[in-house]
């Protein structure tokens, strides 16, 4: 098996042009990093959506970071994945599959009005809260959109999959109640499901798209660990590396499930 830095396709610099020197560098870090994890027969596996069952593989209290933020960039992400399943929804080709995506994209909203409520509970004002990561996930959805239906589809199936994971992760870190509250919002079934179906009929209707989605599915985990990484409070690889191993592996369970090559 190929190792993961030939496996992962590598974000281009000029999708981060904008971006501080810092976020590319540590672009070439992931890649560099992807390349030395075990074969995946030896990746621990993910543990189920809203199971918050203690770990010792690191102490996710030092990744968090304050709650407004969590509950801002989390929230902000929900809803571009409810603008980007709304785009799917009106391009997509027939009745029912518009019908199935419909259903996503309110899960996703509803997800993102569960994460305002909670920052409104703590007397936050939600565009206060949510504006400092607008400009990054605003980018992130742009270079993340494909170029066709299918690619779309993919994106939203994987990056949504792969962030809630991760959001679901770091409510482990957070105070009181919320933590589980947090888990069990983003952990209830986000219609996922349709993704597939719809992906997996395209697949099997045109064969050809298998090697485009493939190389598509490995180009966004990229991408999309660094928007984990940026909400990170920590910056050791030490410390950040047993998390990602965890995302890596559930998004290669999402890859082989589709029958893509990740």
């Amino acid at each position: 098996m190929r190792p993961w830095a030939e496996r992962v396709t590598t974000p281009h610099p000029a999708r981060y042009s904008t971006a501080e020197p810092e976020t590319w560098t540590y672009a070439w870090q992931v890649i560099s990093w992807l390349g030395e994890r075990p074969k995946r027969a030896e990746t621990p596996r993910l543990s189920a959506r809203g199971d918050r069952r203690a770990t010792t593989k690191v102490d996710i209290t030092e990744l968090a970071p304050d709650l407004l933020t969590y509950l801002g960039q989390a929230a902000y992400f929900e809803l571009g994945m409810f603008e980007s399943l709304s785009t799917a929804v009106i391009t997509a080709p027939t009745l029912a599959a518009k019908e199935g995506l419909s259903l996503a994209a309110g899960r996703a909203l509803s997800k993102h009005h569960g994460l305002i409520d909670e920052i409104r509970r703590r007397d936050g004002e939600p565009a206060s809260v949510m504006g400092p990561f607008v400009p990054a996930l605003d980018n992130f959805r742009a270079i993340t959109a494909g170029e066709d239906w299918q690619e779309l589809l993919l994106s939203c199936y994987l990056t949504g999959g792969l962030l809630d994971d991760f959001f679901i992760r770091l409510s482990d870190a957070l105070p009181g109640d919320i933590g589980p509250r947090i888990a069990h919002l983003l952990g209830e079934h986000g219609g996922a499901d349709v993704l597939v179906h719809e992906l997996s009929a395209a697949i099997a209707a045109q064969p050809a798209l298998e090697s485009r989605l493939a190389l598509w599915g490995r180009r966004l985990v990229g991408d999309t660990l660094l928007v984990a990484r940026s909400a990170m409070a920590v910056t050791q690889d030490s410390k950040i590396e047993p998390v990602f191993t965890e995302l890596i592996a559930a998004h290669t369970r999402r890859m082989d499930g589709l029958g893509l090559t990740a």
